[in-house]
């Protein structure tokens, strides 16, 4: 692997962060709103539940 010039700047990782919305939205909910079922989804990707954010969220400056 060749050598990076000195003045050549790299990326830094500064921070990171985590967030889990409060907003849950299950298989069944969405049973509701388009045509598929709790088992069909689990069935091909495990999911039962999944946490949604607002379209507002401003996580980066919190």
């Amino acid at each position: 692997m060749p050598a990076i010039p000195p003045n050549v700047r790299g990326a830094v990782i500064t921070g990171w962060g985590s967030a889990l919305p409060l907003k849950v939205i299950t298989n069944h909910d969405l049973e509701q709103t388009i045509d598929t079922s709790h088992d069909w989804i689990v069935d091909r990707t495990g999911i039962h539940q999944r946490h949604v954010g607002g379209s507002t969220v401003g996580l980066s400056v919190e």
